[in-house]
């Protein structure tokens, strides 16, 4: 019997989700049907019950509803409850939903992918919203020496900072105080999807700097053509991230580890 997923969201039509769990169930041999679904805005409960009591086995969770997910969760991974959100929903056998928060698991992969481990580096992590929430557990586990959070409203970066502070080095500097070079700069922020450049200095970017923009695009995003033009030695976009928490959730669900190579060139094609 074909077991049944979905991604929740609102919008959800540009989901890619759907494209990439089929590529890789196909790729593992296994047997899915997975599909989006719009949820009304203010019915995600009931949208989710419905598809649960139809016999579904799991599913993602996109924007605006993973604070939602988070709620209705009999079981919570230590990255969904320091998130505060909820990305992926498995069903246990049980029959207790289980939610994890797999974005920060992806972009940790992704940025592994391209640079190896990342143990040892000093972090600069600029927004305090739920993508940066989301991620700074994983970076943590990650072996970063440091981790660095700059946001527009410095009382929510000191905030985060201050969560997170038993789980390793995390301090809450405000633009003023961004003075030194680090070796991974992350874009959490909505800025790109504005075309807004940040407003930072370029001393924060060094020759071995490594720019990552959780946004992508088409072309490069606003924040990755400013660090090109600081002089950031690599820029990398958040596709990658995107199919990598992706992987994971499939993980969770299926117990196999999908290959995310061959889905990210099919989508930068899709893209192109």
């Amino acid at each position: 019997m074909t077991d049944r997923y979905a991604v929740f969201g609102h919008p959800i039509a540009h989901s890619k989700s759907p494209f990439i769990h089929h590529a890789f169930a196909t790729a593992t041999e296994q047997d899915i049907r997975y599909e989006a679904i719009l949820a009304p805005v203010d019915d995600f409960k009931s949208t989710l019950q419905a598809f649960l009591t139809e016999g579904g086995k799991g599913g993602n969770v996109t924007v605006p509803f993973k604070e939602q997910a988070f709620a209705l969760c009999d079981q919570l991974s230590d990255e969904a409850k320091l998130a505060g959100a909820v990305n992926t929903l498995s069903v246990l056998k049980d029959g207790q939903l289980r939610g994890d928060n797999t974005d920060g698991i992806g972009l940790v992969t992704d940025l592994e992918r391209h640079i190896g481990s990342l143990a040892g580096k000093s972090v600069l992590l600029l927004g305090a919203g739920g993508a940066a929430r989301g991620s700074i557990l994983p970076l943590l586990n990650s072996g970063i020496k440091q981790l660095t959070i700059q946001n527009r409203t410095h009382a929510k970066a000191l905030s985060l900072a201050k969560t997170f502070a038993d789980y390793g080095q995390v301090v809450a500097k405000s633009c003023d105080e961004l003075n030194s070079v680090y070796d991974i700069v992350i874009n959490s922020t909505s800025s790109s999807l504005s075309g807004e450049s940040p407003d930072l200095p370029t001393e924060i970017i060094g020759d071995d700097t490594l720019c990552y923009d959780m946004m992508y695009a088409k072309q490069l995003t606003a924040f990755n053509l400013w660090a090109q033009q600081a002089g950031a030695k690599q820029t990398l976009d958040g596709l990658g991230m995107l199919v990598g928490q992706a992987a994971k959730s499939f993980y969770l669900w299926r117990g196999v580890e999908p290959d995310v190579e061959s889905v990210l060139t099919q989508l930068r094609q899709q893209l192109a």
